[in-house]
């Protein structure tokens, strides 16, 4: 048995505003069921409250979420991308075990939040997220 069994892979959700970060959280958690447990951090915004992205706010975020299963990071833009690379590859800046998931932001949320409400590891969660990809809208 490891030693992440019985917890839940946290989601981090990383966005140039606080305001979507918050908002793309508390939609994933609802649609999952507020009872899941999934711990799921917003990262949005800069330290002082403007638009932008912020590796210290990211890491306190994915710090939070870290329940011991993983941590699915994922991120609205450019930047957001690049901070959390950037933090990665400093090695330890993140929680051991933080993967960042190329997905849709808002589609991708949802699917992983779900996905690890189930109880899923981190690689079916980042399979998840990303098959959103191929939500069609028609």
């Amino acid at each position: 048995m490891s030693d992440s069994a019985g917890k839940l892979v946290g989601i981090v959700l990383v966005s140039h505003s606080a305001a979507v970060a918050e908002s793309v959280a508390e939609l994933a958690k609802a649609l999952a069921g507020r009872s899941a447990g999934v711990s799921v951090a917003p990262a949005g915004g800069t330290l002082d409250g403007g638009f932008g992205t912020s590796s210290e706010v990211v890491s306190a975020a994915a710090a939070a979420a870290d329940q011991g299963a993983g941590v699915a990071v994922l991120a609205d833009l450019g930047s957001a991308v690049l901070t959390v690379k950037a933090l990665l590859a400093e090695g330890d800046e993140l929680p051991e075990n933080t993967r960042l998931v190329d997905a849709p932001f808002v589609e991708g949320a949802v699917a992983a939040v779900v996905t690890a409400s189930a109880g899923a590891d981190l690689a079916a969660v980042e399979a998840a997220a990303a098959e959103a990809y191929g939500y069609r809208k028609e």
